[in-house]
């Protein structure tokens, strides 16, 4: 298991019940610092994760996540954060893994039709260049949505789309 999977099933394993570092270490087969690092980087990553003297929670309703691997030209970043909002889903990151820098994340919290015309106007206007140019259109996504059908649904319709890109 990767480490960037590691976090991923953490992030689904939390909830209102506190696991506690040494618990998802025998879990995971790391040590108990490896796990500390891990939750670091999912709150660098915005997860709001709150230690408690008995474990880690989440704060608020846990909402399942995926990640998807996508590919399209700057014309359809519209059109792709559209088709998910719509669905039902939630941005909530876009990253990239660089071949010198490794992963290079960036919050979205895009959520609504709005706030993705807010992020298109900005890229219209020059502030800067969608994160998946730096890698042949090539870029991965967090979404969450209230329900693990829901984001089959958003799969689905990436998927017919066009958007997703084969291959981890």
């Amino acid at each position: 298991m990767t480490g960037e999977n590691r976090r991923q099933d953490i992030v689904r394993s939390l909830g209102e019940t506190p696991l506690s570092a040494t618990n998802l270490a025998a879990r995971y087969g790391v040590s108990r610092q490896v796990i500390v690092q891990d939750i670091a980087l999912l709150r660098a990553e915005g997860k709001e994760i709150i230690s408690t003297n008995r474990g880690y929670i989440l704060a608020g309703k846990a909402r399942p996540t995926r990640v998807f691997k996508a590919r399209h030209t700057d014309e359809q970043t519209a059109e792709e954060l559209y088709l998910i909002v719509d669905a039902g889903g939630k941005v909530e990151d876009v990253f990239v893994w660089h071949k010198v820098y490794g992963k290079i994340c960036a919050h979205m919290g895009i959520d609504s039709r709005r706030k993705a015309d807010e992020f298109m106007a900005k890229i219209a206007a020059g502030v800067s260049t969608p994160l998946k140019n730096i890698t042949g259109n090539y870029h991965y996504h967090t979404i969450s949505a209230d329900s693990e059908e829901v984001l089959s649904e958003i799969e689905q319709q990436l998927k017919s789309r066009g958007f997703l890109a084969d291959g981890d």
